[in-house]
């Protein structure tokens, strides 16, 4: 394998009344949550399927699937520190991560420092090596019409110098 590694992931999940919105571990103030077998965490979701994608190891799913009551509820954070074990057990590390959320409502910009900060600590890398973005579909589609909520994530990893 080469010394980078370049992975791509994307998540959608449906909004629904009355459970909580969480992205990047972080409650979002809405009146709708993002419906999932886990906790929904769409921003956590397509870091995970970058990593994997960057590896060539698989997606969420194949990890995490969704037909397995274990993961019923389960914090996407334990998702994010199991797919860091397997990259780590690759001899890989996370060079930088560059996600965006799609949402039509609320706007989450105030949330996007604590986001940033939870994903460099996940990650054990420095806060300027994550981007968080937001961004709206100006109201055209699905997300446009708040019926979901979707998230891109793309993800550099580089050979660790020392052998494992």
């Amino acid at each position: 394998m080469s010394d980078f590694r370049i992975g791509h992931g994307y998540d959608v999940h449906k909004l629904v009344e009355s459970i909580p919105l969480v992205i990047c571990e972080i409650p979002i103030n809405s009146l709708k949550g993002s419906l999932g077998h886990s906790d929904g965490d769409v921003g956590l979701h397509a870091i995970c399927d970058a990593i994997l994608g960057a590896l060539a190891l698989g997606d969420l799913g194949t990890y995490f699937p969704s037909s397995d009551l274990k993961w019923k509820g389960a914090d996407s954070s334990s998702f994010l520190d199991d797919v860091l074990r397997l990259m780590d057990c690759e001899g890989y590390s996370i060079n930088n991560i560059d996600c965006t959320i799609i949402l039509q409502s609320p706007h989450i910009n105030k949330y996007i420092p604590k986001m940033r900060q939870n994903i460099a600590d996940a990650c054990h890398v420095n806060i300027n090596q994550i981007s968080v973005k937001a961004t709206t579909t100006d109201k055209l589609g699905s997300i446009g019409r708040e019926e979901g909520i979707a998230a891109s994530a793309i993800v550099l990893l580089k050979k660790d110098s020392h052998e494992h």
